[in-house]
């Protein structure tokens, strides 16, 4: 069944409680009575609106039928609360993301590399936050790159947007190297660069909690509030947008996580707001074992995948603490930013007619850090009733290794072997046509070439016409016995 959405881009991830209470007003005018959030700090209406009723609205959405943009993600959210450069201070951030003008197109990452909050290595173009005052780390995947490559100069804060821009037009060059890009962008622009003495090294932290009232500087206290489905309802964040407007609070901030914090509530107001929390019965302590999931939005197998293993965890008193989990539909090339991904398998048809139940593939990040972008096979192909016992041990090798010099023991299960497929892939959803599956639902038989589908083919999840999807290279694997 296809899930129809809209997005609305929210740069870095921080607006002002009047821009959220915009949305929310124009949400409900469209028939909404909640609203979610996206990986990528965005907002997501849970129904495609069509553009021209968006068009008088305070704020950019995106939708299916109109040019591809992306939202830019940043580590704001994390200013002020948890481990940070001592430059990369909240309003440093506010004056960057000003710079960009136009909403790019490419995936753009602004990170501080002592958080953990916000990924650092999930964008096509990832800026990160350097030792030297306002100069940054660039490392570029772009959408055709198989790898992330480092930029040989570090960039000054003020020309992060001009190279972002830069680049974005050179992509119809199709540069294969960030050696192409450098000399594209240098012979473009004039940059305050510096050498790039060293390449960025980043620690290991765990996971930070980051729900509920916690104080922070100044006499102060934050408020982080997650819901488990992912629906958060219009009526109380449009009180809640009023309470900041009361205390004169001017950010609300979007984490990755489909959650969000409100930063600076005044100790004399902290009462007044767990009252407002208590009385719309919302619950603020979460356990550790269900908090930090990357879920994809509206995706309704993946709650209920995510529910189960929550409770298998929660019966056999099984702590993650410090541990994120994601789970994807089909297993493709993605940057993932979770210690622990689950893959749902691509079904193919014979599997669909007979109703054959999906089986799934379970990684982890090199010594569980999502920084190191090296993901490892621990199991291939198990069915569902598996996933909780092979997490637990998984959960359990990441506590016997916390604290010990890298690299962990490898996976007791290994790949025997593995081969490169190219499919096309939708570029708004992400959704992959592969030949070797066909379209059932669009009477597409198996063989049919993406080149032989028919113009008028769109997208099965999200409509996107034939012309959205672009080449990509999966990694398709075969497990030996265990």
């Amino acid at each position: 069944m296809k899930k129809q959405l809209s997005r609305v881009i929210v740069k870095g991830g921080v607006l002002s409680p009047l821009e959220l209470k915009n949305i929310l007003e124009a949400a409900e005018h469209f028939g909404l009575k909640t609203i979610a959030f996206g990986s990528r700090q965005d907002i997501v209406f849970e129904k495609q609106i069509p553009p021209e009723q968006l068009q008088n609205q305070k704020f950019e959405s995106v939708t299916a039928s109109v040019q591809r943009v992306e939202n830019i993600v940043s580590s704001y959210v994390s200013s002020d609360l948890f481990p940070s450069t001592s430059w990369l201070t909240a309003d440093r951030y506010l004056y960057l993301l000003e710079q960009f003008q136009n909403t790019p197109h490419l995936k753009i990452n602004i990170v501080d590399p002592k958080q953990r909050l916000v990924p650092l290595f999930t964008g096509h173009l990832n800026f990160v936050a350097s030792a030297f005052d306002d100069y940054w780390y660039l490392y570029l995947r772009l959408p055709k790159w198989g790898k992330i490559q480092e930029y040989p100069v570090l960039i000054y804060s003020w020309d992060l947007a001009k190279v972002a821009k830069a680049i974005e037009n050179f992509l119809q060059e199709e540069p294969e190297s960030v050696e192409m890009v450098f000399s594209l962008v240098i012979d473009a622009i004039d940059l305050n660069s510096r050498t790039l003495d060293k390449s960025l090294k980043v620690d290991f932290r765990p996971f930070p909690y980051y729900e509920g009232m916690n104080r922070m500087a100044g006499d102060r206290y934050w408020l982080g509030l997650y819901w488990r489905n992912n629906k958060y309802d219009i009526k109380f964040l449009k009180e809640l947008c009023d309470l900041c407007a009361e205390a004169k609070i001017g950010k609300i901030s979007i984490t990755p996580f489909n959650s969000f914090i409100v930063k600076g509530i005044p100790s004399e107001d902290k009462l007044k707001w767990e009252k407002f929390l208590g009385v719309s019965g919302i619950n603020v302590r979460h356990s550790m074992l269900e908090l930090n999931w990357h879920m994809p939005v509206a995706n309704v197998d993946a709650l209920e995948l995510k529910e189960y293993l929550v409770n298998s965890f929660n019966n056999s008193d099984i702590s993650t603490y410090g541990l994120t989990f994601g789970i994807t539909d089909v297993a493709q090339r993605v940057s993932y930013f979770t210690s622990i991904v689950i893959e749902r398998n691509l079904p193919t048809n014979f599997a669909l007619n007979l109703n054959i139940p999906p089986t799934y593939n379970i990684l982890y990040a090199r010594d569980f850090d999502p920084n190191t972008r090296d993901y490892i096979f621990y199991v291939q192909d198990i069915v569902k009733v598996k996933l909780p016992q092979l997490l637990m041990e998984l959960s359990r090798l990441y506590f016997e290794n916390l604290g010990m010099a890298p690299v962990l023991q490898p996976p007791k299960k290994t790949v025997s072997n593995a081969q490169e497929i190219t499919v096309h892939q939708c570029t708004l959803c992400g959704t992959i046509y592969d030949p070797k599956y066909g379209d059932s639902t669009q009477d597409i038989p198996v063989g049919t070439l993406f080149s032989e589908l028919p113009e008028n083919y769109n997208c099965s999840l999200c409509d996107a016409p034939k012309e959205e999807y672009e080449k990509n290279v999966l990694v398709e694997k075969q497990m030996e016995s265990r």
